[in-house]
Formats: structure tokens, C-alpha cells, sequence
């Protein structure tokens, strides 16, 4: 095993896929079948429901995250601890969205599990107490404690942790006010976004809200408290919010335009004043992303592929060829050369094989 010093990304994009189909993907894998088996176990039909559709609708969420153990001697811990995460992320949006509930009391209950995860030695709460203290067999506090045993054998745990925290605590709150009443979510959520605003002035109040919403920054600083890193937490935090988490979660909601307005979902993309001035914002936030990237090459090229894997992965979704008003976006991934064809053809195939 490679000194902990000298972790580098693979400089090759090859080098980066090949590490991560033979060794990651597998590894998340077990973890996502482990998790699977867990929420069968379930004992109160709708929580389970909710638990096994997350972790089959929102699988690639956990393997695209899993990206920053490519190449890592702590990849199984990072793996473990990004699928955890993840997946309470996804079972508790699932439950915000579909349960019938807009208390806002209970949406902070509830993601109070994400706070809790990533402080080891906290103990678990009774998450569903504000909805009759549903009965989960544990599933929820088990997540949480394997991210927090996780968590606390990573040697560089307590540098990245106050940006970490501020990551969280941000994502818990867009959460609760994304998911409160349709006729005061706008509001409510310009009205959070504000406080920010001279922190984030490139930025409008809904792209502000979406960057809240990305993982990937919290992913990054597990990368780096893992060992290895050589970009300090506060210069990740700099590069991966609002650019890179903001192209994340905007392109997440381009191509579910047309389900969300289905399903009566809130979509940040339509809070632009029309699909042209979203097209151009999202391009650039793909620029930014990109050009902050190349800002973090010490750590090899893995925050760069990690922007190319986000193109690729969305704009090769079926979604986005269905949609008159998203095709247009697929240029982006053209525009990235011949890095960006080979992660589209590898997404492509991951998309056949998963």
C-alpha cells in the first residue's frame, strides 16, 4: 500500500475508471445489498416502503458518490461511511416528499439523524417522535451510527469537521423548508437564502438553496480527513460550494423538469425567469465548476473528473433526451473533449450494467 502522502488521483482518465468499476463500485455495491437486506427487515410497512424504493430509485446517488475512494487505500471506509450518508439522505427526502406531512417540526426531527451522523459519541434520537414515534426496527439509527464509527477512525476527522458541519446544517435546513407548504416554500426559502446572500453574491436565492442540497461537498472532506489530501478543508469548501454543488443539483432538477411538474414537486430550474436564462446559468455554473477544479490539483485530478462524471452521468440519463427543453444542455458535455466522451460512454455503461 502507497504512503497515505503520496494518494494522488490516477493523472489518466483510464486509470481513474478502471479503479473505479473493478475496485469502488463493487464495494458499494455489498454496502447497498447490506443496507437492502436491513430495510427488508423494516417492521411498519410504509417506513419500509419508503426505505427499499430510495435505495433502488436512488442507487446511483451513493455510486456516483462513492467516486472520491477511486484509487484510495481507505477506499472501504470512505465507501461505508458515502453510502451511509447517502443513503439517509435519500430515504429521509423520500419520506419528506411522500408521507402526506408539511410540519416543519417534524422535517427538522427527522434530519436531525444527518446532524447526529457525523458526531461520533452522539446518541441517536427518537427521529419519528412528532409523527406518533413510527417504528423502524433501528434502520435509521443503525445509518447513523456506522457513519459516526465511521467518521471517528478518519486521522484528519477534526480538521475538516466545522466545514463539514456547516454543510449539513445548511442541507438539514433547505430540507425543512423545501418540503413545508406549497404556497410559502418560495418564500420561505428566499427569505433563509437572504442571510447569505453577501457571503454568495454571484448567486440568486434558488441557486443558492440548490448548492445547499449537493452532498458532494461533504463527500470531499471525508476524501480528505481520510488521509492523503493535500488541498486544505476551507480551500475545498471555497472550490465545491456554491459552483460545484450548485451544477450538481441544478442539473439533478433539469432533468426531472417535467416529472416534478407531474408530481406537484418544487423544481429550482423553474424559479429561472425563462428556460433560455436557466440554460445560460447552468452553463455557467459548468464553468466555474470546471475552472475551479483545475484550482485543486494537488490532489491530482479527482475534483476534475469529479465535474466531467456530473455532466456525463445527468445529460446521459434517458430524461434528458426526452425533453425538448433539456437536449440543449448535452452540449456541455461535448464542450468538456475527449475526457468528458470517455466518462459519457462509461455512464452509458453503467447505465446497461447497473
Amino acid at each position: 500500500m502507497r504512503r497515505l502522502s503520496d494518494v494522488r488521483c490516477p493523472a489518466l482518465p483510464t486509470g481513474f475508471i478502471a479503479s473505479l468499476y473493478r475496485h469502488v463500485l463493487p464495494l458499494a455495491r455489498a454496502e447497498l445489498a447490506q443496507w437492502r437486506r436491513r430495510a427488508e427487515t423494516i417492521p411498519h410497512p410504509g417506513l419500509r416502503r419508503h426505505a427499499l424504493a430510495s435505495l433502488a430509485d436512488k442507487r446511483f446517488h451513493a455510486d456516483g458518490g462513492c467516486v472520491f475512494a477511486a484509487a484510495h487505500p481507505r477506499a472501504p471506509a470512505l465507501v461505508r461511511l458515502i453510502v451511509a450518508l447517502q443513503t439517509i439522505s435519500d430515504y429521509l427526502d423520500n419520506l419528506c416528499d411522500r408521507d402526506g406531512s408539511t410540519d416543519l417540526d417534524h422535517f427538522r426531527a427527522l434530519h436531525a439523524a444527518m446532524q447526529d451522523a457525523v458526531r461520533p459519541g452522539v446518541r441517536p434520537r427518537p427521529y419519528y417522535r412528532l409523527r406518533g414515534g413510527l417504528e423502524d426496527g433501528g434502520y435509521l439509527a443503525d445509518l447513523v451510527r456506522t457513519c459516526q464509527e465511521t467518521v471517528a477512525a478518519l486521522p484528519g476527522y477534526r480538521d475538516v469537521f466545522p466545514y463539514l458541519s456547516w454543510f449539513i446544517d445548511r442541507y438539514c435546513e433547505l430540507q425543512v423548508y423545501k418540503h413545508g407548504p406549497a404556497a410559502e416554500r418560495a418564500e420561505r426559502l428566499a427569505r433563509w437564502a437572504s442571510a447569505y446572500r453577501a457571503a454568495f453574491p454571484d448567486v440568486s436565492w434558488w441557486e443558492f438553496a440548490a448548492a445547499t442540497g449537493s452532498t458532494l461537498g461533504m463527500f470531499a472532506l471525508f476524501r480528505s480527513a481520510a488521509g492523503g489530501g493535500r488541498v486544505p478543508p476551507e480551500t475545498l469548501c471555497r472550490a465545491y460550494f456554491p459552483s460545484i454543488c450548485g451544477l450538481h443539483i441544478l442539473l439533478d432538477y433539469w432533468i426531472d423538469l417535467e416529472e416534478d411538474l407531474r408530481e406537484g414537486d418544487f423544481n429550482f430550474v423553474r424559479a429561472y425567469p425563462s428556460p433560455e436564462e436557466a440554460h445560460a446559468r447552468l452553463c455557467w455554473f459548468a464553468r466555474q465548476s470546471r475552472r475551479q477544479a483545475r484550482g485543486l490539483s494537488a490532489d491530482g485530478r479527482i475534483h476534475e473528473y469529479v465535474v466531467q462524471g456530473l455532466l456525463c452521468m445527468y445529460l446521459s440519463d434517458a430524461k434528458a433526451r426526452q425533453q425538448g427543453a433539456v437536449r440543449p444542455a448535452r452540449r456541455l458535455v461535448w464542450a468538456g473533449g475527449p475526457t468528458a466522451w470517455l466518462f459519457y460512454a462509461a455512464c452509458k455503461l453503467y447505465r446497461a450494467v447497473r
